[in-house]
């Protein structure tokens, strides 16, 4: 092929096109006039994007109302008036937020959807004391309010897509903040936020004006309130147990979904919805109770090592009826501690979204419990608070302690002469019955009086095992080793982890595990191990002797990865408990004594009550039908 080459034509050519467009370059440029008009316009828009974006912090005025953002009225597209559709291309459209802050709560406000997009609870740290990380309830993206609308024009608006106008003012110390979202001046759906100083409970409206040739007043609005919880706890299987949706319906009625699982429920005239999280909560609460709510809760630790940042997703849906073509809903939000006194202070029957136990469980730790610790840490740090409570509450129930040990005592005395009419009847089961009865009857003992002391002390165990759980001043308060009494006192790290026992190891829970071992090796002993058996009943001394062992194992695993505290009290109270009983045995409780008294009983008339009575009866018609029955 043969080759081109550049010739002078060309040349100039190419010079000629050169200097045509040179010459319209510098025709067509602007003067400096006209570019000095073009960066005063760009200062202009780039102010304008600064103040759609930026947070507010100005001291809101106490006479006249602040709009955060003036252009946002420009977001209005002319000719859809009543729709809420805003373009996405507008300076209103950039996610601007408006600040609220107390010393108890931070709080952010996003234009978008108007709800709050950040809720810190201040003075709090994450995970452990000092590690400078914020109790965080809400942030980024994990919770939304949405309210959804079904429009005259057979249209869906939901809430969280369209962007409201901030304004904030302030009303005494009051901090009120008041996010409309425009149809026009005078048509408007706005939801009212009111932050008071020193205080976790913030107002909460929902309002609208105007919107009866707007919204389809016949179908409720729709407000789903949405919470996906960050863990805030140093052991996430700890925290997780005690985080669930508790509910009030019904005119005080309370009730709760599952901590354990998935699950669901449909309740009728709501008053309050709390999204628990163990030591904080969020609560959302209505003055007009929600015909129904729509509740869900998902568990989303399915395995501990993996899924570490959250715990729950709740979700929490109630239709809100118009009246008059218009919503007029007055509520409040909480988000803030789990605390008793906090909680109980409202008047609002918020204390049961504390784990305190049904029934008279929970009577004992509010009304004996949680008065009598508060006294104690009031001047004592939280650990030996612990250890006073414990010592306070194993004294008060001494006295039960020493009916039980009196009451093993004198069965320990009879017991010969048990083993007697055993092996003197052991070809009549009936007969043996009745004469260990009637020993029992003559000897004034009760061998149900070991049982008894045992079940009144179940109340108060139960209750202090809800009582520790709940009490949210234990938490990152130390003691000794233990740098957070409200978790796990871990001495060593493993580095494996153990089924159902963890990746560490904890001091407190092997103390008290060691303490329950003496303690039942006290209380059973080798010779009520090895007392006779009943003919038909299984060998109880074999069954304690294996208990004695299993329980203090079971005590070890179990309480690894509860709190510090509740171990602490454990370790203590069988402490005292083995230190009261060795007072008892070698002090007061003297087993010749007894011996005699019963001898003595022995020798007495006794009245036989109408129990003991119709016992005897029924027996002996038995033995006769028994035997009747051997002669055919």
């Amino acid at each position: 092929m043969e080759e081109k080459k550049l010739d002078f034509k060309s040349i100039i050519g190419f010079v000629l096109i050169s200097g045509v467009l040179m010459w319209m370059m510098y025709s067509n440029a602007p003067t400096k006039e006209e570019q000095e008009a073009k960066a005063k316009q760009e200062q202009v828009e780039k102010e304008k994007e600064e103040v759609a974006t930026k947070t507010t912090t100005v001291e809101p005025s106490t006479t006249a109302p602040v709009v955060v953002n003036d252009s946002i009225q420009q977001a209005q597209l002319k000719g859809q008036l009543g729709s809420f559709s805003y373009s996405a291309a507008l300076p209103s459209a950039n996610g601007g937020v408006t600040e609220l802050k107390s010393d108890l709560l931070t709080l952010k406000i996003a234009n978008k959807g108007g709800y709050i997009v950040n809720a810190t609870v201040n003075g709090f740290d994450q995970f452990e004391k000092g590690s400078n990380k914020t109790i965080d309830l809400i942030k980024e993206n994990n919770s939304h309010l949405n309210l959804t609308i079904n429009t005259t024009d057979n249209r869906t608006l939901n809430t969280k897509d369209l962007f409201f106008e901030p304004t904030l003012t302030k009303e005494g110390e009051n901090q009120v903040l008041t996010m409309r979202l425009k149809a026009s001046e005078t048509q408007f759906l706005e939801y009212r936020y009111v932050l008071k100083p020193n205080d976790y409970m913030m107002d909460f409206a929902i309002r609208s004006q105007g919107l009866n040739s707007v919204v389809n007043a016949s179908k409720p609005a729709d407000l789903e309130w949405q919470l996906k919880t960050y863990r805030n706890e140093k052991s996430i299987s700890y925290e997780n147990r005690y985080t669930e949706m508790v509910f009030e319906y019904e005119n005080g009625k309370d009730d709760y979904l599952s901590a354990a699982k998935d699950d669901d429920d449909i309740v009728e005239d709501v008053t309050y919805v709390a999204f628990k999280q163990h030591l904080f909560t969020s609560i959302l609460l209505t003055d007009t109770p929600f015909k129904t709510a729509t509740l869900k809760s998902e568990n989303l630790v399915h395995d501990e090592e993996i899924d570490t940042l959250f715990t729950k997703n709740y979700v929490a849906n109630f239709p809100l009826e118009f009246k008059n073509g218009e919503l007029n809903y007055n509520m409040n939000m909480y988000y803030g501690p789990s605390k008793y006194d906090i909680l109980n202070s409202y008047e609002r029957n918020l204390d049961e979204i504390m784990p305190l136990g049904w029934g008279i469980f929970g009577w004992i730790n509010r009304y004996v419990f949680i008065p009598a610790f508060g006294v104690i840490s009031g001047f004592l740090p939280y650990g030996l608070a612990i250890v006073f409570f414990t010592i306070l509450v194993r004294l008060v129930m001494s006295p039960v302690t020493y009916k039980s040990y009196v009451s093993q005592a004198k069965m320990k005395v009879l017991r010969p002469e048990i083993a007697e009419l055993n092996e003197k009847y052991k070809d009549n089961a009936m007969k043996k019955q009745q004469e260990t009865m009637k020993l029992y009857s003559k000897a004034g003992v009760n061998p149900m009086a070991g049982c008894l002391p045992a079940l009144m002390q179940m109340p108060v165990f139960y209750a202090l095992f809800q009582f520790f759980p709940s009490m949210f001043d234990l938490r990152q308060q130390g003691f000794l080793w233990a740098d957070d009494l409200s978790s796990f006192d871990a001495v060593y790290q493993l580095p494996f982890t153990i089924p159902f026992y963890g990746d560490h190891v904890s001091l407190f829970p092997i103390l008290a595990s060691v303490a329950i071992f003496f303690y039942m090796k006290m209380t059973t002993g080798d010779q009520q191990m090895s007392a006779p058996t009943q003919e038909g009943m299984p060998d109880m001394g074999k069954i304690m002797k294996v208990m004695l062992y299993i329980s203090p194992i079971m005590m070890l695993f179990f309480f690894n990865n509860y709190a510090s505290g509740l171990s602490l009290y454990y370790f203590i109270s069988n402490l005292i408990t083995i230190g009261i009983m060795l007072v008892i045995k070698n002090y007061i409780v003297k087993e010749d004594k007894i011996h005699a008294k019963i001898q003595e009983n022995k020798t007495k008339e006794k009245k036989e009550s109408k129990f003991q009575k119709k016992m005897r009866e029924m027996m002996e018609q038995a033995e006769a039908q028994k035997a009747k029955q051997n002669k055919k």
